[in-house]
């Protein structure tokens, strides 16, 4: 079975298919915190860029996001901190 970081990594891929794509587990600095669980996994920084974001509002790219991760919600994560954008440039190539 794979640790959560992996399986939000390889959600993230497959729905967004990123150029650019950094998951990193938060949850030691928020021990103590609601929704922190003694086994980690509850807190997560993510950096997405996707050109599946371009065009998108903050809040729709962010809902798009919790969608994906349904699940993970779901059965103990509690909280994502999220940079999300389209790549630079127009995706004319």
């Amino acid at each position: 079975m794979t640790n959560r970081t992996e399986r939000i990594r390889e959600k993230l891929i497959e729905a967004f298919e990123p150029t650019e794509i950094d998951v990193s587990d938060d949850s030691a600095r928020h021990a103590g915190h609601a929704g922190a669980s003694a086994e980690g996994e509850t807190h997560f920084n993510v950096t997405l860029i996707a050109e599946a974001f371009r065009g998108l509002g903050r809040v729709q790219a962010q809902r798009a996001i919790h969608m994906v991760l349904s699940d993970e919600f779901e059965n103990g994560l509690h909280a994502l901190s999220l940079k999300v954008s389209a790549p630079a440039g127009d995706g004319t190539g």
